[in-house]
């Protein structure tokens, strides 16, 4: 499969998973409603919610007994967003305005809010009529639950490292992303394969295997991305969590590789913020470039694909499984 043929299959199952949620973020207030759906409603690949359809494809479910956990999923993810955004202070996310921006902060916090508990009612209520018992849709709370927790974990402990005058050892990082990033792509994969109408216990501790990987290869590549990535593509400025000193694994790298001037014009702009020139970033963004720290994340990153990839190598050879082949080689090579 091409990249262009797993973009296209993305585009397809986006576009069924965002009519599901719009149909679900629906009531009164009005603007209650308009501001929860706001940032679905300006697109997105939608892959978590894809995992979770094509894990329970995999184990012979359909998509619609697959539905409901993957809009539960990205409505979680849209929730840690939305509030991502108000404790950054952030005015834009992917060329268009955040939600407490476009709707007051009060608005944005309870849009949140709303994302947050309809995720639990589409498992509580939406997966009992596609016809998944009451055992599995407890499960799947309870998984959901614990992912939730999770990223609020994660997200402290980043609140934390950004706070400290100490880098983290990279062994520490990984854990941080592990909760904050790649327990929700872990549990999305689950929720799939407890939608599955025969699937086992085994089936469902695979994918998530597979989803706890996968997430922490996409976070890896998307901090590679915060650095370098091109700003045409990534909707951000150059260099931007250079600026905003953000200690991620690429950076974290680079200051390790980096020797005398070369790691002086990188800690000049780290966490500079309005103090640094757009010369100075671009100065130590082509620094960081010519260290060659690119190839090193993404071979850390392909170490985790591959441990993904080995936790689904058992289950033949079908649609499904190529799909979630072809998902992982997309996150883990997506462009700069």
């Amino acid at each position: 499969m091409k990249a262009s043929s797993i973009k296209s299959e993305l585009e397809s199952y986006a576009s069924t998973v965002n009519d599901f949620i719009l149909a679900s973020l629906d009531g009164k207030p009005k603007e209650l409603y308009q501001a929860s759906s706001h940032l679905i409603r300006t697109g997105g690949k939608r892959l978590r919610p894809f995992m979770a359809i094509k894990s329970c494809e995999m184990l012979g479910g359909t998509i619609k007994r697959a539905l409901p956990a993957a809009a539960a999923v990205e409505l979680v993810h849209n929730f840690t967003l939305v509030h991502d955004d108000i404790m950054d202070n952030d005015e834009m996310r992917h060329g268009t305005a955040t939600v407490h921006r476009y709707y007051s902060m009060p608005l944005a916090i309870l849009a949140g809010d709303i994302l947050f508990s309809k995720s639990f009612e589409l498992l509580t209520f939406n997966c009992r009529k596609v016809g998944i018992s009451d055992n599995d849709i407890t499960n799947m709370v309870g998984r959901l639950s614990r992912a939730c927790t999770d990223i609020c974990e994660g997200q402290a402990i980043d609140i934390g490292v950004a706070s400290s005058r100490k880098f983290p050892k990279d062994e520490d990082y990984i854990k941080m992303i592990g909760k904050k990033t790649a327990a929700l792509f872990e549990v999305s994969c689950a929720l799939g394969a407890l939608s599955a109408p025969n699937h086992t216990e085994r089936d469902v501790e695979n994918l998530s295997s597979f989803g706890r990987n996968i997430g922490t290869a996409f976070q890896l590549v998307d901090d590679l991305i915060g650095v370098v990535g091109d700003p045409k593509l990534t909707g951000k400025a150059a260099g931007n969590d250079i600026r905003e000193g953000k200690k991620t694994y690429p950076i974290l790298l680079a200051i390790d590789k980096a020797k005398g001037e070369k790691r002086d014009r990188i800690h000049k702009v780290f966490g500079a913020k309005d103090k640094a020139s757009n010369a100075d970033i671009r100065e130590a963004v082509k620094v960081i470039s010519d260290i060659g720290i690119e190839q090193d994340v993404r071979n850390a990153a392909r170490k985790y694909m591959n441990d993904a990839l080995k936790s689904i190598e058992s289950y033949g050879d079908s649609d499904a499984q190529h799909s979630l082949q072809f998902s992982a080689d997309f996150v883990v090579g997506r462009s700069l």
